[in-house]
């Protein structure tokens, strides 16, 4: 199983956000290169990047992206997301040389857009990034919901051949309640390698995520508040 340490990052400091809401939001740190450094001389292997602005639609934060890709890229692999909707935009974070590029929204507003990106840039170089809100997809920065099941757009995805998937619930998102295992599961029964993403608190729930056989683990908001260290945390995951 794989750790991965979250930035996310808003107007160019390290944010976290409590169910995604843009109100709700606690900085952490000044630099998101400076984190991602400390993340690294704890021993991450992977560091997973959230551009908000653009998720958000108000901006990015791509100089920032730059810097970590010049500082880091060559010591750990960066998978970033966030408001990555057109090839235009994969291009401009892939050809940094991050090892992943996160679709979320697009996945939904543009389909074909999957087969395109895969054809252009290499299926292992993308991640599908399934937010769900009760069992049904959340687009755009999770401000909008749609009538489509989290379940029938995994079963999709796999058949494209697109088949790591971020499954992050959004009511648990940075409220340390625990991941929805049940939810995760349920994708990875459809064939899907399954990071999970949102309310890791505890050791606990990574032995847990690890047990229930996914591939992978987002972790944020407890690491910034000393739930556990980095170090406990990569021990966990590890076999």
């Amino acid at each position: 199983m794989e750790l991965f340490p979250a930035i996310d990052i808003r107007a160019g400091q390290v944010v976290r956000l409590r169910q995604g809401a843009a109100d709700q939001l606690t900085a952490y740190h000044p630099d998101p290169v400076v984190q991602a450094e400390q993340f690294l001389d704890a021993g991450a292997r992977w560091i997973h990047l959230v551009d908000l602005d653009r998720a958000f639609g108000s901006g990015d934060n791509l100089p920032v992206v730059r810097r970590v890709v010049s500082r880091l890229g060559s010591e750990v692999r960066l998978q970033i997301g966030g408001g990555l909707r057109t090839l235009e935009a994969l291009a401009g974070v892939l050809e940094l040389g991050v090892a992943r590029a996160v679709l979320g929204t697009a996945l939904i507003t543009d389909p074909g857009l999957v087969s395109e990106a895969a054809q252009r840039f290499g299926s292992a170089r993308l991640v599908a990034g399934l937010d769900a809100r009760e069992g049904r997809i959340a687009i755009r920065g999770w401000v909008e919901t749609t009538s489509l099941e989290v379940t029938d757009v995994c079963r999709r995805l796999v058949a494209e051949g697109l088949a790591t998937v971020i499954y992050t619930d959004v009511s648990r998102d940075g409220m340390l309640t625990g991941p929805d295992l049940d939810g995760a599961s349920r994708l990875r029964a459809l064939g899907a390698q399954v990071i999970a993403s949102g309310g890791v608190a505890s050791l606990d729930d990574l032995r847990a995520i690890r047990e229930a056989g996914l591939a992978g683990a987002i972790v944020g908001r407890a690491l910034y508040e000393q739930r556990f260290t980095l170090a406990e945390a990569l021990a966990t995951a590890a076999p």
